[in-house]
């Protein structure tokens, strides 16, 4: 891959995390700082995994590890909500802003589509991929606008969408990629997407963002019911006294 797609990748899987972290500093400075440490450790991993070829396709035996790199991180980053350092820097009003500001990186995902161009990637997983992640990185600021406002208009929908956008994307590389799994044939594959730099997408991004979006889903809900909770205990006005 060209230098520019590789440093767009590395903005993308260096930054999600960081961004994240960042955005719960003031509140949980050891959290963030140890979250950060953790995640940008991950990457290490990942980026040595997959030089060594772990993550690539095979045309006779399929290759779970990727799935397997997505499914662990994804509940490693739901579990740790049950650290109570964490819960506790998760509990703030403000939370599903927070979640949703790393999302703005998304945008980065252009280079699903610069990659296509190249003749890299085929058009029925890039434009999804690259489409869908644009859309979101795009979409992103202004549900933040919201969500600090106090308004939840449109972020349930914005996480909802989210997941889909990547999950769709993970399903298309399975189904167009070399391996016995392939249900889509086209040219080219989507080995791509197994090798540096674009398996990092796969084993960084997509888990933490799946994981933020379902986060984000629960803290919204949590927000709903304690506003329901609290209209029922203040209860309808009492009518005017007329004579």
């Amino acid at each position: 891959m060209p230098g520019y797609i590789w440093t767009l990748v590395l903005i993308g899987v260096i930054g999600f995390p960081l961004v994240t972290a960042a955005m719960f500093y003031r509140a949980a400075p050891r959290v963030a700082v140890v979250a950060a440490i953790v995640a940008e450790a991950w990457v290490a991993v990942t980026v040595w995994l997959s030089a060594a070829g772990v993550y690539e396709q095979d045309p006779v035996a399929v290759q779970p590890w990727i799935a397997l790199a997505i499914l662990g991180v994804g509940a490693a980053v739901v579990a740790s909500t049950r650290i109570p350092a964490v819960a506790r820097a998760l509990a703030a009003p403000d939370t599903p802003a927070r979640l949703t500001v790393p999302h703005t990186l998304r945008v980065v995902g252009v280079f699903f589509l610069l990659a296509m161009v190249l003749g890299k990637l085929p058009a029925v997983f890039a434009l999804p991929a690259g489409l869908g992640d644009m859309a979101v990185g795009f979409a992103a600021p202004f549900v933040v606008r919201r969500l600090r406002a106090g308004s939840t208009r449109g972020a349930v929908w914005f996480n909802v969408l989210g997941i889909a956008d990547m999950a769709l994307a993970v399903a298309i590389g399975f189904l167009a990629g070399s391996g016995p799994t392939r249900l889509i044939d086209v040219m080219p594959a989507t080995d791509p997407i197994g090798q540096l730099p674009l398996s990092l997408i796969a084993t960084v991004v997509v888990p933490v963002g799946v994981a933020l979006h379902v986060i984000c889903l629960v803290r919204l809900r949590g927000t709903r019911r304690s506003h329901v909770a609290q209209g029922r205990q203040t209860g309808p006005m009492p009518a005017p006294v007329t004579r």
